[in-house]
C-alpha cells in the first residue's frame, strides 16, 4: 500500500514511517520547506513540500495513496488563531479532500479532561470528549468530523489517542526524560510534582499500522496508554540508571485517579505492557545517547 503521512519528519511520524517501510509499504511524506529529513529518507520514497493546511500540496501528496495518516500538528508557538486555521480547519479540509481513502487521525488522550463519575475511574473509548485545552478541543472537533464522514459517507476512518509519548527523538533534548536525566546528573534536587500517562513511540507506530491495515479498526477510536508514572518515578529511575543518590520529592500520589481501558487496543495487537520497566529501559538508552554513564 501507499500511505500518505503528514508529520513524517517529526518524532512520532518518523517511527511510523520506519515501521510502515519495514512492512513493505510505500510512504509519501508531507514536510515543510525547513524540515530536516535525512533521518527518514530511507523510509520515505517520495517527499512533498508543504504545510499540513497547504491545499496546493495535496494533489501531489495524495497521488496514488491508498490511505492517509494525519499525524502532524503545529502549535504555531502558542498562536490560537493559527492552530484553529491549521489544526482544525486544515485537518477537516484534508479529510474531505482525501476522500474516499481510508483516513487515520492521530488524536490525543487530551480529548479527555473532565471524567464523568459513572465511568467509575475506568475510561474507555465511549466516554464523552470533554477536553480542557485548545489542543484537546481541536483534536476532539476533528474527531467529530471524522465520525461524520464515516457515518454519512461510509468513510473508512480511525482515531488513535496517544498520551505522553516517550522514546528517543532525533533531537535528544526533546526526548521525554532528557531534562530529568540532566538534572539528576548535575546533582540537583528534584521537586516536580504530579505525573502522567505514558506510551512508547513504537507502540504508537504499531497501532498506526493496525489502523492502516485492519478492517476491524474502521469507525473506532483507540486509547494508547501504557502506564501511569509520577515525575518522581522518572527521577528515581534516572538516578538508578546513573548509579547516584538523589534528593527526590516523592510525595505525589502513587496512583492516578482515573485510568484508561486499553482492551480494544490490545485486541488489535498492540501490547501496551512495557510499564515502568519500559520507561527505565528508555532512560538507560537515553542516558547512553546523552553520554551519561553510571557515576
Amino acid at each position: 500500500m501507499r500511505i500518505a503521512l503528514t508529520g513524517v519528519s517529526g518524532f512520532i511520524g518518523s517511527y511510523i514511517a520506519r515501521r510502515l517501510s519495514a512492512l513493505g509499504h510505500q510512504v509519501t511524506g508531507l514536510v515543510r520547506e525547513t524540515s530536516v529529513r535525512d533521518h527518514v529518507e530511507p523510509f520515505v520514497d517520495r517527499f512533498v513540500v508543504g504545510n499540513q493546511d497547504d491545499e496546493s500540496a495535496w494533489p501531489a501528496f495524495l497521488d496514488g495513496a491508498d490511505c492517509v495518516v494525519h499525524n502532524s500538528y503545529d502549535f504555531g508557538r502558542g498562536d490560537t488563531d493559527y492552530q484553529l486555521r491549521s489544526g482544525l480547519l486544515g485537518s477537516i479540509r484534508l479529510l474531505h479532500a482525501s476522500a474516499p481513502r481510508r483516513f487515520v487521525f492521530m488524536s490525543t488522550i487530551a480529548v479527555h479532561h473532565d471524567m464523568r463519575p459513572r465511568w467509575e475511574g475506568v475510561i474507555d473509548e465511549d466516554h464523552p470528549l470533554r477536553p480542557g485545552s485548545t489542543y484537546g478541543a481541536i483534536k476532539a472537533s476533528v474527531e467529530a468530523h471524522l465520525w461524520a464522514a464515516h457515518y454519512s459517507d461510509g468513510r473508512e476512518a480511525c482515531a488513535l489517542r496517544p498520551c505522553g509519548v516517550y522514546g528517543i527523538d532525533r533531537r535528544l533534548e526533546r526526548s521525554n526524560g532528557h531534562p530529568i536525566l540532566a538534572s539528576i546528573a548535575a546533582g540537583k534536587a528534584f521537586r516536580r510534582a504530579g505525573g502522567g500517562k505514558f506510551v512508547h513511540v513504537e507502540d504508537v507506530a504499531e497501532a498506526t499500522v493496525a489502523a492502516v491495515t485492519r478492517d476491524d479498526t474502521v469507525g473506532r477510536a483507540f486509547n494508547l496508554v501504557d502506564c501511569y508514572a509520577r515525575w518522581s518515578d522518572w527521577a528515581r529511575m534516572a538516578a538508578e540508571v546513573l548509579g547516584v543518590e538523589a534528593d527526590i520529592d516523592a510525595s505525589s500520589p502513587a496512583q492516578a485517579r482515573n485510568r484508561f481501558d486499553v482492551a480494544a487496543t490490545r485486541a488489535i495487537g498492540v501490547g501496551l505492557d512495557r510499564g515502568l520497566d519500559g520507561i527505565r529501559r528508555h532512560l538507560a538508552d537515553l542516558a547512553a545517547e546523552m553520554g551519561l554513564t553510571s557515576m
